[in-house]
Parts: C-alpha cells; structure tokens; sequence
C-alpha cells in the first residue's frame, strides 16, 4: 500500500491504547488466529502495551505449523523418489518430519526445488514431461485458490506428469474446535483478514451467535491489531457477540466470487488432521473427484504413512493456545531455530519463532509459567 506507514503511526497507536484503557473494567482473553497478527504483535511489543485485563492468546493461524507430521513424511516420501521433481514454498523445506526435512532430502540427491508459485511447478512440468513433478499444496483459505487454479490448468494444458499434495485446511471449523475444548479461556476473536478477503465473513456469525463469543476481522499492521482489539473489548465490555469488519479497505461480506467459484470447482470438505491438535471434523479440502488424477497422495500410494508426534514438542499447546512459547521447556535451549523440534520453530509465523526472534525470553528469576509475556 502506498500509505501503510499510516497503519504504524505511534501517535495514532497512543490514542488507540488510551482508548482500551477506559474501556476495560476487567480481564478479557482474546485470540488473534493468525500468524502474520501474532508476529506483528510480538514484533511491535502490542502485548507489553496494553492493559493487564486484556490478554492476547496466539491462535494455530499459521499454515507451515498445523501441516501435520504424517503429511510431511509422505512429502518426504514422494521427494526422494527417483524421476521426481518436488516442488514447495521456501518455508516448508526446514520443517521437520520424523526423522528428517525436504533440505536432508536435498542433500541426500532428491530434486527438491523452491518455487514462488504454483504455476512455477506447472511450467517445470510441462519443461519436463520424462520427470513427475509434485506441489506441496499447503495453507488456509489463502493459498487455496492459486494453487486450485494451478490444477485447473494442469488439467486444461494436459499436463499429466503434475500432481499436489494438498494439505489445505479451513479457519471456521479450527474456531469451532477450540470454543469447544473444555480448556478454553477464549472470551473473543481477532479473525484473519486475508482469509475474510477470499472467503468473506458468512460462516462467522453462527459461531459468534452460538459460542457468544465477539469476532472482529482485522488485518495485519499494528493499528488494524490495535482497532481489532478494540472493537473486541468494547463488545465484550457491553455483553455483545457479534462479527465486526475492521479491515473493511480489503474484506467483503461476500468475498471474493472468482475464488470462490475456482475452490467449489477443485475441492471438496473433508476432515483434516492439524499438527499437535489432532483431527477437526470438516477442517480442510481435498481434490474433488473431477481433479483425483492431480492427487499426488494417491498418485505416489502414500495415504497409509502415520506419524507419532514427539512428545519433548508441545507444539500443539502453543497452537491450541494453552501455553505461550516461553513457557515450554525445550524453548530457546533443545529448540531453537537452528534445532527445531516443530514447525512453530522455524515457520515464518509460528509463535515460537517469533518469541525468539523478537528475544521474548522468560524474564529472569521469573518461574516461566508465571512469565509476564502475555
């Protein structure tokens, strides 16, 4: 944006801030689900910044760390093969699998390569019809449409040697799941702008209405994290439970009706297995019968790998928010980004990088379960 400057202006910060303040009379939890918000936050210090009674609980919004074990040794699995050529975004090569990731692969003479775009591997394929080429189709609702609309070319151009491994999964359900855990402290919702600006805002208000909980889409700058907060708060303080758009300059009620149309066309709803959390009911899309000979899953037989995940990784607490990343044991000792025990470790957005990253080490002296990093 030409102007994004203005969503980090501190004097605009201040007035926002000031305005929770007068607003809150007693502690509130909030979730921000996505990623791309928890990094802001921790980068911006936005937690250390508010009010005590407001709490901000980081959510499973990044891609790269719900993409379960078992998905990622069957990537593994089809990327040492002879003849393929294994294609993936940068961020999923450092992930760790069972007992290694796509770089030990690469090393070890795996033609595994990073493309900017699902259409990279399209191009690769048709440059190379002797050799299969495979995409590593993972994200939210985001990601989803290119990467459809890649197997819709593939299908239309004729390119046979294209498969992808899809491993796409949905924000609504993930929502739905954590108000229904019996250890949920979650009181309101920071819902994920980008997704909101592909999917719009229809399947929010049934969750609002029936966990009585407020949810404000915002985007991802301090003073969208700021505003968001503040809606949240306002409703909360007022016994309100409805869905607010707080990045109205790029969510439409409606969506975006092209994606829309390319993901009812490519995929279907199926229940998906999340990193550390386990399977969610409806979570996430697979290739629709129409598209099943795209599906490297079954092209490559890979659909009976299963994984244990390790148990000296509490990921998947990180993920469900029931523990902040400095509160686990293994954090910025046995688990740094160099030896990474999870995704949330090494993804760009994981929680965990980003609390070691922006050096938010438990405070020392201070036990780390009553850390003051909120």
């Amino acid at each position: 944006m030409k102007y994004l400057e203005d969503f980090q202006n501190p004097e605009l910060a201040g007035g926002l801030l000031a305005d929770i303040r007068v607003t809150v009379t007693r502690p509130w939890a909030l979730m921000e689900v996505c990623g791309g918000q928890t990094h802001t936050i921790i980068r911006h210090g936005i937690d250390q910044l508010l009010p005590k009674e407001v709490e901000l609980i980081h959510g499973p919004g990044c891609p790269v760390c719900v993409t379960p074990l078992e998905v990622i040794d069957r990537a593994l699995a089809i990327a040492a093969r002879p003849g393929v050529v294994f294609c993936s975004f940068g961020d999923m090569l450092r992930v760790p699998g069972t007992d290694r990731d796509l770089f030990r692969v690469r090393g070890e003479g795996g033609d595994v390569r990073v493309v900017y775009s699902p259409l990279d591997a399209l191009r690769i394929a048709r440059e190379n019809p002797d050799r299969e080429v495979v995409f590593f189709g993972i994200g939210f609702e985001t990601t989803a449409p290119p990467n459809a609309m890649a197997v819709v070319q593939a299908k239309k151009q004729g390119v046979r040697n294209f498969s992808m491994l899809v491993s796409h999964v949905r924000v609504p359900p993930a929502i739905e799941a954590i108000m229904n855990s019996p250890d949920c402290r979650v009181q309101g919702f920071l819902a994920a702008g980008h997704v909101c600006s592909v999917m719009g805002t229809a399947e929010y208000p049934a969750l609002a209405e029936r966990h009585r909980v407020p949810i404000v889409v915002t985007g991802f700058e301090p003073l969208d994290i700021l505003e968001g907060i503040r809606r949240t708060v306002r409703q909360l303080e007022r016994g309100e439970h409805t869905v607010e758009n707080a990045y109205a300059r790029a969510v439409r009620p409606e969506g975006n009706p092209a994606a829309l149309a390319v993901l009812e066309d490519v995929f279907e709803v199926t229940d998906r297995s999340w990193r550390g959390i386990g399977v969610i009911p409806r979570s996430g899309w697979q290739l629709s019968s129409r598209y099943r000979d795209f599906d490297a899953e079954h092209r490559f037989d890979v659909a009976g790998i299963r994984t244990r995940e390790p148990e000296q990784c509490r990921a998947g607490e990180v993920l469900q928010g029931l523990l902040k990343p400095d509160q686990c044991e293994a954090f910025g000792t046995t688990c740094t980004p160099r030896t990474p025990l999870g995704a949330t470790m090494v993804s760009s957005e994981g929680a965990c990088a980003a609390y070691y990253l922006y050096r938010r080490l438990s405070t020392p002296g201070v036990p780390r379960e009553a850390s003051p990093v909120g």
